[in-house]
């Protein structure tokens, strides 16, 4: 079977079907794409398409995810539904009724799970800052989650366990990427600038997990549904943000991969990761998304690319045949 591969595309040109090919043509001269094994295009820039060039990649299943110049998302093109259920749909609706705490409850819990082992290894490694914080995740929040709290209380304990993630990181990032505050449009610093930047890349490939389900991408448990965006996505994507966004961010920095006066717009306040910063970041993300290792409960090599579209399934489950939803969760890896 022949590797699927994600193309990203970091200049400005047009997109067009020549022959049997994606062909790219900028200033520069025309480049082609074979479509055989490309599941996914990046359009990292103000990139032209046109109706025919659409269906060509609709009918070959492919799905386009646009960012403009500022690496804000803008959107995604993806096939018309192929796997559409109208009983999962209403069990997904239903579930969001009755079943919501549940899902959202589990969500949380998936998160503090995996930020705690993303900090204990810093912990191990010195940062014995980190204790309190450690604790807190692992007793504290679980205790509460217990509780069976209503929807606003979880809310309120899921922002405070990201705010006190990012405060953590004054222990154990340098200097140039502490994170006083979450800004998030537009980002006003590089570590803001990072994070949001790694949040889009991952929404968009839990986008592209879901849409290869039946799950219904408008329907979501933590978040609350809302015109106009994939909130399921949003919802799937939290508990793999510590493992993927966080750990390929610090890595980078922590190894100097990213600098600050080399890899960030110094016109826009730094704030803003310039086309040498994101190819650096893409790369080491992509790397991240494919790394293989065994899967706990299939038994089996898998990567962690295909454990989102895993976690998916696992909803399914929950919703058809009430089986228990349980995120993926970075201990039951090691």
């Amino acid at each position: 079977m022949a590797k699927e591969h994600t193309r990203y595309i970091f200049s400005m040109g047009e997109l067009k079907r020549k022959d049997n090919s994606i062909a790219f043509k900028n200033s520069k001269g025309t480049i082609y794409l074979p479509i055989e094994d490309t599941r996914e295009l990046y359009c990292m820039n103000e990139v032209t398409v046109n109706t025919k060039f659409l269906d060509f990649i609709a009918k070959a299943g492919i799905t386009i995810h646009f960012f403009n110049y500022h690496a804000n998302y803008s959107g995604s093109f993806y096939p018309k539904e192929q796997l559409i259920s109208g009983d999962l749909t209403i069990r997904q609706s239903m579930a969001y009724i009755d079943k919501r705490l549940v899902i959202a409850r589990a969500i949380v819990q998936g998160i503090a799970d995996n930020i705690h082992e993303v900090l204990y290894h810093y912990y191990r490694h010195g940062k014995k800052e980190l204790k309190a914080l450690l604790d807190w995740l692992k007793k504290d929040v679980s205790a509460f989650l217990a509780k069976e709290p209503h929807i606003k209380q979880i809310f309120f304990i899921e922002g405070q366990i990201w705010n006190r993630f990012y405060d953590s990181f004054k222990h154990f990032l340098p200097q140039d990427f502490i994170m006083n505050k979450r800004v998030k449009r537009p980002p006003d610093n590089p570590i803001n600038a990072l994070v949001s930047f790694g949040n889009s890349l991952l929404y968009t490939k839990t986008i592209s997990a879901i849409y290869h389900t039946h799950l219904n991408q408008s329907i979501s448990f933590l978040h609350s549904p809302r015109e106009g965006r994939f909130s399921l996505s949003l919802d799937m994507c939290e508990v793999f943000k510590p493992i993927i966004v966080f750990k390929t961010i610090f890595e980078l920095v922590n190894n100097k991969k990213l600098q600050v006066a080399k890899h960030f717009d110094k016109s826009l306040n730094y704030a803003l990761l310039n086309e040498a910063g994101k190819k650096i970041f893409i790369e080491a993300y992509e790397n991240r998304l494919n790394e293989s290792f065994l899967h706990p409960r299939l038994k089996r090599k898998t990567t962690y690319k295909s454990a989102i579209k895993y976690d998916a399934y696992k909803l399914v489950k929950f919703l058809l045949e009430d089986k228990p939803f349980v995120p993926f969760r970075l201990k039951d890896k090691n």
